[in-house]
């Protein structure tokens, strides 16, 4: 008998047809019935043992008992059931790193024996987890929340000095109701260099949301909490002073923030990527070419026809922020230290060597420092100003802190044969030639500088017109150098004409022979 049964109308037409003695066949035909169901039904009227017309009288309900094949119920599958009770077990398990829906199936083959295959138990899975992952639509309002977040991947920069790749992290914040972003790539992920990437924020927003929420970084959040996360003191500082709360997202929650999730994202295919060929050398100069991206990703229509981020945020969420206060917050920091044999400060953050005035070797000073500038003061004087440096144990050194015969060493090593010469022409053409005679003989450049200062320090000593004369008197000759010039000086020579120079001529001579003896 067919799975489907026909309807109580259609069973009632195949009982008279029978009670008139028809055929399967012609039952079939006459009412579009597989035979093999007409078939089915006449083996269950057989077996009721009733006539034709007692059936017929009979109600639909007491009808189907007979006519109705019993649907024998399959023994129940307690398969299911047990799968479905690890339910929660299995959700928290997922959540853990490296856990696999392949390694708790195992563990499951081994409790359960004759449990679900691998694909029948990630399907059962999936339809149990299905509405336990419900996602609930946030409507953000304008203006009220900032998100913050590092992204994954980094950039980074080559030092001019040690060669060495540095690599950044990169601070992404997004205002979720007009989803327009700010992107910023820091030196560090220290506390000084987040909250100084988010003073700039503000800056580039006009104004300060009535609330901030970061992931939980450790530079914002000492203590992740769902309800109550402690907030580091300097964090609390920095919110009182622009008139924001901090918050922070739930721990391994990441549709809390979703917007700025969705902002690293685009903020890595349409700002990062068009500069993953361009080499830096500095954090400034990446955040330099950052600038014009943003921009113009802010500009760009979110869909066609759709207004842009930033048509959005000026005109519905601008309005709505705080102003900011009339400086930036300034994160300073106070160390001491004791001024070095060299006349250098240490700074112990990233070994930085800073310089002052030789002639405080051995005070000891107050250093005050951000991240842009370095103060060195000794009481309340401030000593020495510096830019900030972030290179590991490197020297910033002034010129004017040293002891006058290292500023000479230092300004020697800065020489080069260009120096010399253009220093020579300012003296006469005579000067220069002679300079650069002495610079050519030697092999390596820097043996003749000693020999260039020493003609420069007696033109000091008896003038540029005595040394351009003692010069044109030294053209003349094979081997010039120092002692050549000062003897001519010494001796008064560049006074007296110049040798007169004429044509040399062979004498006549009987054992000279002239060309027409080569013929």
């Amino acid at each position: 008998m067919a799975n489907k049964p026909v309807s109580m109308s259609q069973v009632r037409s195949i009982l008279k047809l029978f009670k008139e003695n028809r055929s399967s066949r012609a039952i079939s035909r006459q009412l579009h019935i597989h035979r093999n169901t007409v078939e089915g039904y006449r083996e269950r009227v057989i077996q009721s043992g009733l006539p034709v017309s007692k059936l017929l009288q009979m109600s639909d309900a007491d009808l189907a008992q007979i006519i109705y094949p019993k649907v024998v119920e399959p023994p129940p599958d307690t398969r299911k059931a047990d799968l479905q009770a690890r339910i929660p077990y299995l959700q928290t398990e997922l959540h853990k790193r490296g856990v696999t829906r392949q390694l708790l199936w195992i563990e499951y083959r081994r409790e359960v024996d004759k449990g679900y295959a691998y694909s029948q138990f990630c399907e059962l899975l999936n339809r149990f987890l299905r509405p336990l992952d419900a996602v609930m639509h946030l409507t953000h309002r304008p203006g009220e929340l900032l998100q913050v977040d590092f992204a994954g991947d980094t950039m980074s920069y080559v030092d001019l000095k040690t060669g060495e790749i540095i690599q950044c992290p990169v601070l992404v914040c997004t205002m979720p109701y007009s989803h327009f972003i700010y992107v910023e790539v820091l030196q560090h992920a220290k506390q000084e260099h987040l909250f100084n990437a988010m003073n700039h924020c503000l800056e580039y927003l006009q104004g300060a949301p009535p609330a901030i929420k970061f992931d939980n970084l450790k530079q914002v959040v000492v203590k992740a909490s769902r309800y109550e996360p402690s907030i580091t003191e300097i964090s609390e500082i920095w919110s009182n002073y622009y008139d924001t709360t901090i918050m922070a997202t739930r721990v391994r929650k990441p549709r809390d923030k979703a917007s700025v999730e969705k902002g690293v994202d685009l903020a890595v295919k349409w700002i990062k990527a068009p500069l993953r060929n361009t080499v830096f050398h500095d954090v400034r100069q990446i955040n330099k070419a950052i600038l014009p991206l943003l921009d113009d990703f802010n500009r760009k229509g979110m869909s066609k026809g759709a207004p842009s981020r930033l048509d959005r945020f000026a005109s519905d969420e601008k309005p709505l922020l705080k102003p900011l206060p009339a400086e930036p917050f300034l994160y300073k920091h106070i160390s001491w230290g004791k001024v070095q044999k060299n006349y250098h400060v240490i700074l112990g953050e990233n070994w930085h060597q800073y310089s002052v005035p030789f002639q405080y070797i051995g005070e000891r000073v107050k250093v005050v420092y951000d991240l842009d500038h370095v103060e060195i003061y000794l009481g309340f004087k401030r000593i020495a100003i510096h830019r900030r440096s972030f290179v590991h144990r490197g020297y910033t050194t002034l010129p004017e802190h040293m002891p006058v015969h290292h500023r000479k060493y230092h300004e020697m090593k800065g020489w080069d044969g260009d120096y010399f010469l253009q220093k020579a022409e300012k003296i006469g053409p005579n000067t220069t030639e002679i300079i650069k005679r002495i610079l050519d003989s030697r092999t390596f450049i820097e043996q003749s500088y000693h020999s260039c200062i020493g003609i420069f320090r007696l033109a000091d000593q008896v003038g540029n017109l005595r040394m351009e004369a003692a010069c044109s008197r030294a053209v003349f000759l094979h081997k010039v150098g120092y002692g050549v010039i000062n003897n001519i000086l010494s001796k008064n020579l560049d006074g007296q004409p110049l040798p007169v120079q004429t044509q040399f001529t062979l004498p006549f001579h009987d054992n000279l022979r002239g060309t027409g003896s080569y013929n």
